[in-house]
């Protein structure tokens, strides 16, 4: 509930066709100052007088990465009446219906460049990781914070060269590991072959929408893998859907920095991410945070970065939902 201000200053707002087209275009998920005046076709001072108009008012939230800004729309407050508006659009409206087709085609292009980054890296994929914080470091972690406990199935979503199948092989029964690009999954299978890792697979499939049945994964693992994506919430949504109650979802990847040349030259969607960020998406997934992890990089080098773990777990009893198949694939 808000008071008659807050109230007022929501209605005024949103109470310009712009800015509607602006709080529909948020609702689909984060956008850029750069995004909206392509899909819009309005000029960048213009665009950013209305976000600003609409920050003010509490309906939209802002959130500074690096040279670039993200958007989205709030949950609570202000925004619960935009939401609330927004629900009361026709959302087949022309100007609407082009809008969403301009927003598409920007998604499109995105994961176009980030494939074609990938398709032509995929041989030295791990070579630079090796950039960053020692992946060595990382794997350590990674197998300390799960623990030494064997489970069932384990799920590796953007598994790229098939490393962590490997590295997890004698914990798991089976294993699945998701890619979107083949050229990585031919990198995966290589290596999965030649290690002799018999109880592990490899699929295509779109990290939004996994070919995995749900309520089937023990343990999941985002690694390295949300700052490549315009959606990272909703990466960790779909993670969590594979979840059996109680699994646990371990997600690793930079803290927040300023090296703008990994966005530039390396695909990188997001400077990294902060505690308090990736918490948040975890939480609205109904998954409990239950350990952060910063590994600092080795402050006499250059351009190293620190890795964060966060560990969640699935806030499910386990009566709570019936388990399915992990290797069920979708219809």
């Amino acid at each position: 509930m808000l008071p008659v201000e807050e109230l007022v200053a929501c209605l005024r707002a949103s109470g310009e066709s712009t800015r509607v087209r602006l709080l529909a275009l948020l609702s689909e998920g984060e956008l850029t100052v750069k995004d909206v005046t392509t899909i819009l076709g309005q000029s960048q001072p213009r665009i950013s007088r209305h976000l600003k108009l609409l920050c003010e008012a509490g309906i939209i939230q802002r959130y500074p990465e690096g040279a670039w800004v993200y958007y989205r729309l709030g949950e609570k407050g202000a925004a619960a009446v935009a939401r609330a508006i927004l629900s009361s659009l026709d959302r087949s409206d022309p100007v609407l219906a082009g809008d969403r087709q301009r927003l598409d085609a920007i998604r499109r292009a995105k994961a176009e460049e980030a494939a074609n980054y990938f398709a032509s890296r995929a041989s030295t994929w791990d070579k630079e990781r090796t950039l960053h914080v020692p992946e060595v470091a990382v794997e350590k972690a990674m197998v300390d914070v799960i623990g030494s406990k064997p489970f069932d199935s384990f799920l590796d979503l953007g598994t790229g060269t098939g490393r962590l199948l490997e590295l997890f092989r004698e914990q798991y029964n089976r294993g699945i590991g998701v890619d979107s690009s083949q050229n990585m999954l031919s990198v995966a299978r290589a290596n999965l072959e030649k290690a002799q890792v018999a109880n592990a697979q490899v699929r295509q499939g779109d990290i939004y929408a996994l070919p995995i049945a749900p309520h089937s994964a023990d343990v999941a693992v985002i690694h390295q893998v949300l700052h490549f994506l315009e959606d990272p919430a909703r990466a960790i949504q779909e993670a969590a859907r594979a979840l059996r109650p109680g699994g646990r979802l371990l997600v690793v990847d930079f803290a927040p920095h300023d090296l703008e040349f990994l966005r530039e030259n390396h695909a990188h969607r997001r400077l990294g991410f902060s505690h308090e960020q990736v918490s948040r998406w975890l939480n609205e997934a109904d998954l409990d945070t239950i350990c952060i992890q910063d590994l600092a990089p080795d402050t006499t080098k250059n351009n190293h970065l620190t890795v964060t773990l966060w560990l969640a777990q699935d806030r499910r009893v386990i009566t709570d939902l019936p388990v399915a198949n992990p290797t069920q694939e979708l219809a």
